[in-house]
């Protein structure tokens, strides 16, 4: 394996370490958590607005629009296609979605919890190359899965993860030591 494959490797490994660890606030870390509920109609604005909030308050004012982006289109998700497994139903009852920001001196996790164990259609790559659609973009985009494509695209790592009570949680990572990568 040549250096730069080791360093990529390496540089996954750290980040996949520190994702399930609380951040050390002495080390320049930060923890948010909120709850929102997806039947509030300020919901998708709500998370987009903590998002920025956070950011700009770890240091990492950088990623506002990307993440805000990102964190807006997993909340929509939420919103219009999971519904709660049977055992975390209740009636008449609000479904819940919890956000995650974790900020360490490389990183930034988000992540958007649902009650809904159904795994997530990551997108594997593009349904046609950008030359093949030319002009018509928006005509052979599929009709679901944009927002994780759009997630893929913007964030360094997009992933989900079962939870232990039921429900999952798709994560994204940003990373930090990439200067310009982000647009501002």
């Amino acid at each position: 394996m040549d250096a730069a494959k080791t360093k990529h490797l390496s540089g996954e490994l750290d980040a996949y370490a520190h994702w399930f660890v609380e951040p050390d606030p002495a080390a320049g870390g930060h923890l948010l958590a909120v709850t929102l509920f997806a039947e509030f109609g300020d919901t998708a604005w709500l998370a987009r607005e903590v998002t920025a909030t956070f950011l700009r308050g770890a240091g990492a004012g950088e990623l506002v629009d990307d993440a805000q982006l990102v964190v807006s289109e997993l909340v929509a998700n939420v919103v219009n296609h999971t519904f709660p497994d049977r055992h975390l139903a209740r009636p008449g009852g609000y479904r819940r979605i919890d956000v995650t920001f974790k900020k360490y001196p490389k990183w930034v996790f988000m992540g958007v919890s649902d009650e809904d164990s159904t795994p997530p259609l990551l997108p594997v790559g593009e349904t046609f190359p950008a030359a093949l659609a030319g002009e018509l973009s928006e005509a052979v985009l599929p009709n679901n899965g944009r927002g994780l494509l759009i997630s893929q695209r913007l964030a360094t790592s997009v992933w989900w993860s079962p939870e232990e009570r039921g429900g999952k949680t798709v994560w994204c990572r940003f990373d930090l030591d990439q200067p310009g990568a982000y647009s501002a």
